[in-house]
């Protein structure tokens, strides 16, 4: 790691941790905070990226994603979405590596019209800080496991897997699966 490296580190989290206000206690706060960060990034990292035109949201729904990014092709327009329940869950430091994972699939759609975390998300995973996916923060219902691998996927719903694992494969290895009910529930 580089001298640079690490100032670099360092500076981005003193601007996750910058506080213009205490921690966010309310979506509105919440969604201020997560602008000002990314502009803070966008400014350093993605100075071509219109971060103004981006349109920014809560949900209050979502159970599998910390955040997401939507893109309308026909008008370009780009919406970050963040789970306030995440939020809730993580709090803001850890919160705002989710901002920073928006921010790099915001700046995909900007250059290429799509986003996926392949090759050109993983260029920025380091340098900003983030990773490819979040920690779980809602218990799932249901877990698949594997006969034979064991691997473990989470369920949220009553899928059609759900109800009838017998008509199911393991992705990974073509095993078995059986359903196994959440501790939690």
């Amino acid at each position: 790691m580089t001298f640079s490296d690490i100032t670099d580190q360092r500076t981005l989290m003193e601007s996750a941790n910058a506080a213009t206000d205490d921690t966010p206690e309310t979506p509105t706060g919440l969604l201020d905070r997560a602008q000002q960060h990314a502009a803070d990034i966008a400014t350093k990292h993605f100075p071509d990226l219109p971060v103004k035109a981006i349109d920014w949201e809560v949900s209050h729904q979502a159970q599998r994603q910390a955040g997401v990014t939507k893109y309308d092709p026909a008008t370009e327009a780009i919406t970050i979405s963040l789970t306030w329940t995440a939020y809730e869950q993580h709090g803001w430091e850890q919160f705002s590596e989710t901002v920073r994972h928006e921010l790099i699939h915001a700046w995909q759609y900007h250059e290429f019209g799509d986003a996926d975390h392949g090759a050109t998300f993983t260029q920025w995973t380091d340098a900003l800080d983030t990773s490819l996916h979040c920690e779980r923060f809602i218990t799932p219902t249901w877990w698949l496991v594997c006969e034979d691998c064991g691997g473990r996927s989470a369920r949220y719903r009553r899928s059609k897997t759900v109800r009838n694992p017998e008509q199911y494969r393991c992705s990974e290895c073509g095993g078995a699966i059986r359903v196994e009910e959440a501790n939690d529930h």
